[in-house]
């Protein structure tokens, strides 16, 4: 248990208690060995898309350009939070430094909202790609997707900046238990002895700009794509599009639907009662679904995969 300096929050805590699953310590055991498997499985996949899309000439395209950055984006959300947690499953030490709470937070945040623009981003490439193709190479040129992620990135960094200094200075109750896997902002939010309104309304209003707004902007763009490729005429085009259209969709609806559901309402009963199941999911499932649904199924990234092998052996 980590010791306090005196009051609630006047002075910083040592550290903080994460309970995770302590509960039921058979079922930590086995979750452990479930969340290192698809860990590794996460790492290896991601790696492998961000290498291909970096080493082949055939994926300097903007749409792998995206997938790629997408595949950093997962990594960097894995390693913040996954060895942690690996951690909190197997050892009896549960507990996590003040700083190392801070730094998980601010990078989970920054990767998150980051996650979420570059999502809309690709949904304006396939729309660009679908309804204009003739313009496509013109207007989606290299230095206009390298402007989108550095934009992406740096809403990430303003609403990490923003979001996890005021969450640290909430006034936090004696026992600093946090009752989830990882510091997130819903579970510093419960640990809170204060009045949080205004902290839940400012994660009410960040999550709609960041899921809500963007989502209707994904679904806008795809209902133009919808229009353009009733009319398209190459069988092959119309299912190649509708594929990749599909696959995105899938993925924006389970970033943003699990998201959305922890932190519209952080203090809600529902949130409270399901919140570790969305954190997993989150952070462990999503990031292994994105390259298996986006990108390793496809067969530009096999003949690429190959394209390597074949240098390599």
């Amino acid at each position: 248990m980590p010791k306090t300096t005196g009051r609630t929050n006047q002075s910083f805590p040592v550290g903080f208690v994460l309970l995770g699953m302590s509960e039921w310590p058979q079922l930590e055991r086995m979750l452990f060995w479930v969340v290192i498997l698809l860990f590794t499985m996460t790492i290896l996949s991601n790696s492998s898309i961000v290498l291909l899309s970096c080493m082949d000439p055939h994926l300097h395209t903007p749409m792998y350009f995206f997938l790629g950055n997408l595949s950093f984006l997962d990594l960097c959300l894995t390693t913040a939070s996954v060895p942690q947690m690996l951690s909190l499953l197997w050892g009896t030490d549960k507990s996590i430094t003040y700083t190392g709470c801070v730094i998980q937070l601010s990078v989970f945040l920054c990767v998150g909202a980051t996650e979420g623009v570059l999502l809309v981003e690709m949904a304006f490439d396939r729309y660009i790609a679908v309804c204009q193709p003739l313009r496509y190479t013109v207007l989606m040129h290299r230095p206009l997707c390298w402007k989108l992620v550095f934009l992406a990135w740096l809403s990430g960094l303003i609403v990490s900046l923003f979001q996890s200094s005021t969450t640290f200075q909430l006034p936090f109750c004696p026992h600093h238990l946090l009752d989830g896997f990882l510091c997130e902002v819903p579970v510093l939010m419960r640990l809170a002895c204060g009045d949080t309104t205004a902290n839940e309304w400012q994660m009410t209003i960040t999550a709609v700009i960041f899921t809500m707004v963007p989502v209707g902007l994904i679904l806008a763009s795809y209902g133009c794509i919808v229009q353009a490729v009733r009319f398209m005429k190459s069988e092959e085009g119309r299912k190649k599009a509708i594929s990749t259209c599909s696959s995105h969709l899938l993925v924006v609806f389970m970033f943003y639907g699990t998201v959305a559901m922890v932190y519209t309402d952080p203090k809600s009963n529902f949130a409270s009662k399901n919140g570790k199941f969305f954190t997993f999911f989150y952070t462990v499932v999503t990031p292994l679904l994105n390259p298996l649904i986006y990108t390793l199924r496809n067969q530009e990234v096999q003949d690429a995969c190959l394209r390597q092998l074949g240098k390599w052996i």
